[in-house]
């Protein structure tokens, strides 16, 4: 089984302080700016950063559904990482200032693929459209607290 991994970055219009407590905030602003391959969303524990729990189901393809309950942590400053209690995936968000007013998102995940040749095409198209995804996620928070 070889480590699978994607990762997409973008530059928010707002300062990384509000860019990392709307990211944390899973009862309110997190909700609000998932596109529509999330469903399911609930948070279970918690809402705001460290010791959330909170549940979704990821469609990444037609046929791919992920269902995800993840743990939420803060090891470093302007880092959440969720891992997944039904899977080996784990995704960290980190946020840094990028210049006056701006921050730099960037959003990770790695999880432990198939082996054989469906883990050949996990390899090859997962990343890409994982990352696509969370484009969108980071598209949509920019329009939430960005600067218009």
């Amino acid at each position: 089984m070889a480590q699978v991994e994607a990762t997409t970055e973008r530059i928010v219009a707002a300062d990384a302080d509000t860019v990392f407590d709307a990211l944390a905030d899973y009862s309110g602003t997190r909700a609000k700016v998932l596109p529509e391959q999330f469903s399911e969303y609930e948070v279970r524990e918690g809402g705001d950063g460290e010791g959330t729990l909170v549940h979704w189901k990821l469609q990444a393809t037609s046929k791919r559904v992920r269902d995800c309950l993840l743990e939420v942590t803060e090891p470093t400053d302007g880092e959440l990482v969720e891992k997944d209690r039904n899977s080996s995936m784990v995704t960290t968000w980190r946020v840094t200032p990028a210049g006056e007013g701006r921050a730099r998102v960037v959003v990770t995940s790695v999880w432990n693929g198939a082996g054989g040749i469906g883990g050949f095409f996990e390899r090859t198209f997962a990343p890409k459209g994982l990352a696509r995804i969370y484009d969108a996620v980071l598209a949509r928070l920019d329009a939430e607290v960005g600067k218009q």
